[in-house]
């Protein structure tokens, strides 16, 4: 790509950037939410066109005028966000567009054991080509789409955020997957917010910041992490989980489950959480944890036990009973779960809050749109238009609008599931000091992340979860990662 430039409705997405892939290499694409790395993988996979600069592939120039287009030339992409079909089959998915057929007849028996082969090669021999796709965990989606793009016959395949929802496990069996790759000279595009996995996997760097690319084919090994976060942000990033407010002794206990069940999930869940506390829960994906906070929502509804808020017994599957309550929850599934995609940015803030801005029966736009601003412009969200559908921003911009989503309501209890997933270095930081400003402030805060050091960072306790159990509670200050996953293995393992 040379000088590349994209624009939307005026804004520039992209202003002449420059990047290139090499045979047999993994180049890291960084930058924070917002830095145009979404539009130019978009572009590379023919979903958008370029307004200006030159595209060439294989030393010759293009134009890449649909995904169809850029799948026949070689190229495959994983999106962050899952691109999988509910309603069909694990192998319906993977070979969605390239179904084998002859005539119009569906080779359903060949496609089933290509799909198996495609799965065994990633490592997860244990998910059916006959399962429905909607059955699965996020985790057994991403893989699925990773079966998807490794489906077609590529030269380069674009790897977004392929992580972001996998456990330790999961994750060497996709940098293994990617080493095959790269060793039969395939390249690889490999996105992550994850500076840790860049130094594990990466050859190459390039780093986009607000559409421009301030520095391209950066080696991995001679580039330090500060320098990395200064071309990403502009600034230094140093102390990114901020220091933790003492919690009152005294402080009232705002969220209390007891004897909380899910039958065939989880069991017997006992957890407090007072004013002004951030409470953790650390364990591997599958684990029961999203679980757990979706049942305290009132999302699922509890086979046993009860659940506190301020004191009073909230009724069991009934989130309008836990909003009202004071109640939020930021769902790890932001699009299906948290977001009206193609409603204005404004509408998906005040979402929540409806009664406050209705005036005879109508909403009131105008204030809608004046609260919306204000909680845009105390989150810095890129772009700063609250008339702007929420679809069309990034993945870590989407979770700033839940935030801005309960900031409007006040909530008393905020749940959070995966709060800085695809998320950059730059805004998780923002992210976690307004977490901690959210506890100053007396919000009782219950917070489950894939990232062991990230419960840890920002948890005042932690409760380790293997198997849909309890195996203890503790102080965040008295653990360490090592010590969350050897108790996360032995429970497992018992």
């Amino acid at each position: 790509m040379r000088g590349l430039s994209k624009a939307f409705a005026g804004v520039r997405a992209l202003r002449g950037v420059d990047f290139d892939v090499l045979p047999g290499e993994v180049h890291c694409l960084l930058g924070q939410n917002g830095a145009g790395k979404s539009t130019l993988i978009k572009t590379l996979a023919g979903a958008h066109r370029p307004d200006g600069g030159e595209l060439l592939w294989e030393g010759e120039p293009v134009e890449i005028g649909s995904t169809t287009a850029a799948i026949e030339l070689g190229i495959g992409t994983m999106y962050q966000e899952l691109d999988v079909v509910d309603g069909l089959t694990v192998a319906e998915n993977i070979f969605l567009g390239h179904e084998r057929s002859t005539g119009g007849v569906l080779h359903r028996r060949a496609s089933a054991k290509a799909a198996s082969e495609l799965l065994a090669r990633l490592g997860h021999r244990e998910l059916s080509p006959h399962a429905e796709v909607g059955d699965l965990s996020p985790a057994g989606k991403q893989i699925v789409s990773m079966a998807r793009a490794l489906s077609h016959d590529v030269k380069l395949i674009i790897m977004d955020e392929p992580s972001a929802v996998l456990d330790s496990e999961e994750v060497a069996n996709l940098f293994r997957v990617v080493e095959q790759l790269t060793a039969q000279g395939i390249a690889v595009v490999y996105i992550s917010h994850r500076l840790e996995e860049i130094r594990r996997i990466g050859d190459r760097i390039t780093v986009l910041k607000d559409g421009a690319s301030t520095a391209s084919g950066l080696p991995v090994a001679e580039t330090p992490t500060p320098e990395l976060i200064r071309l990403m942000t502009g600034r230094s990033v140093a102390n990114v989980f901020p220091p933790a407010a003492p919690v009152a002794p005294d402080a009232p206990v705002l969220l209390e489950a007891e004897g909380l069940a899910l039958r065939g999930v989880f069991e017997g869940v006992d957890l407090s959480v007072r004013a002004g506390e951030v409470v953790g829960l650390a364990g591997l994906v599958g684990s029961g944890r999203s679980e757990i906070l979706e049942t305290i929502y009132g999302a699922r509804k509890s086979t046993a036990g009860t659940v506190k808020v301020d004191g009073r017994v909230l009724r069991p599957g009934s989130v309008d009973a836990a909003v009202r309550a004071g109640v939020g929850l930021s769902p790890e599934e932001r699009k299906s779960q948290g977001l009206i995609l193609d409603e204005p940015i404004f509408r998906n803030v005040t979402l929540s809050s409806f009664a406050r801005f209705a005036r005879g029966g109508l909403l009131d736009e105008r204030t809608e749109r004046r609260v919306a601003r204000e909680q845009i412009d105390a989150l810095e969200l890129r772009p700063a238009d609250p008339d702007r559908s929420a679809r069309t921003l990034s993945g870590g911009n989407q979770q700033k609008i839940l935030l801005a989503r309960w900031l409007v309501h006040g909530t008393k209890v905020l749940l959070l599931d995966e709060p800085s997933r695809g998320v950059d270095v730059g805004a998780r930081a923002e992210i976690y000091a307004l977490i901690r400003r959210l506890a100053e402030a007396g919000t009782a805060i219950l917070v489950v992340s894939s990232e062991i050091e990230e419960v840890l960072g920002l948890a005042d306790r932690v409760h380790v979860i293997a198997d849909g159990r309890v195996l203890t509670e503790r102080d965040a200050s008295d653990l360490t990662e090592h010590d969350v996953l050897d108790l996360v293995l032995k429970g497992t393992a018992a």
